[in-house]
């Protein structure tokens, strides 16, 4: 059972996906102020942003926590809730880690929307978690006036094998593993109703094979590319990691339609918001438009990992770069 026309998930939704998330800028303020816990086994906390905390518990073995939740951010109820487990997911991937259980994070608005749509929404989370290999059992909710899901979860990984964004080296390929665009699509979806599957297929893609092949490959740097867009996602890489990178525009793929959607002004705040936070660390060539910096701004839902180093099958983007001082790391060079 999915919505009808004049049921429209989207609909109840201010934001759509990862696109409402809290500014990059106003998020970074308001935790700037706490400090991590000072423990010997906590391997990756608050400091920089990681994708999930990583805990050890054995010599051979951290634990690794995250949760994700957002609003609708397609109309099907059951592909919502496909789309926020792979985003969920999507943190342990990041990290290098394997989930090993999930607990669902519901908000619903009981008396407006029919309880049937939450079963499907949780009936697709269900799936995907069975695909991950990950049971997902139990949860909370809450009565909200506005629908929420997502996950917490819970995975595990070699601590000497972990993938950070803090551990990013000079002299490296970078690559992403999922195109950009869905920002567009998804906007276009929540103002106009167009279904684009190409869209629904990207956000419902786990990064597990990446993942695993970038593990395996002895890579050290890695990230997934949600609310803050490509660019603020890899600004916050470089920064954490002390050097700057290139990015060649032309080498980023996107998902098709997206072009057309920036042609036609499908642009969400959330990705002028991830521009105007990460503009004063960008340095672009002659020819790169505003347009290509709002693409490359794209605020994704269930984006690709963004990985240092070379993976197969995948493109290379751009490549990291020394900074010549510290104080002059996190600049982004875009050609």
């Amino acid at each position: 059972m999915d919505t009808d026309s004049t049921q429209r998930l989207t609909g109840y939704a201010h934001g759509g996906g990862c696109a409402c998330k809290i500014p990059p800028g106003e998020l970074e303020d308001a935790v700037r102020a706490l400090e991590g816990q000072n423990h010997s086994d906590v391997l990756v906390g608050l400091d920089d942003g990681d994708d999930a905390a990583a805990v050890r518990i054995q010599n051979d073995l951290a634990v690794l926590s995250t949760a994700d939740f957002f609003t609708p951010v397609v109309d099907s109820a059951y592909d919502w809730g496909r789309i926020a487990a792979a985003n969920a997911l999507s943190d342990i991937y990041a990290m290098g880690g394997t989930p090993v259980v999930a607990i669902n994070l519901v908000g619903w608005p009981r008396g407006v929307l029919p309880m049937e749509l939450m079963t499907e929404v949780l009936r697709g989370g269900l799936d995907v978690g069975q695909q991950a290999g990950c049971p997902v059992i139990g949860g909370h909710s809450i009565d909200d006036p506005e629908p929420k899901y997502g996950m917490a979860v819970t995975g595990t990984a070699r601590p000497d094998r972990l993938l950070r964004n803090d551990a990013a080296e000079p002299g490296l390929p970078i690559t992403l593993t999922k195109p950009i665009g869905v920002g567009l699509l998804n906007n276009r979806h929540k103002q106009t109703g167009e279904v684009f599957e190409s869209a629904i297929d990207v956000m419902t893609q786990l990064n597990r094979d990446a993942a695993r092949a970038a593990v395996d490959a002895g890579l050290k740097a890695a990230t997934d590319v949600t609310g803050f867009g490509l660019l603020g996602h890899l600004f916050k890489m470089v920064r954490a990691s002390g050097i700057n990178a290139v990015l060649d525009s032309s080498a980023v793929p996107l998902v098709d339609g997206a072009a057309e959607a920036l042609r036609d002004g499908f642009v969400s705040g959330g990705t002028r918001r991830n521009l105007d936070w990460v503009r004063p660390n960008l340095d672009a060539d002659a020819g790169v438009t505003e347009d290509h910096l709002l693409t490359l701004a794209d605020a994704q839902t269930s984006g690709g990992l963004l990985v240092i180093g070379e993976l197969p099958g995948h493109p290379v983007i751009g490549e990291t770069v020394a900074a010549r001082s510290p104080e002059e790391a996190g600049r982004i060079r875009i050609r």
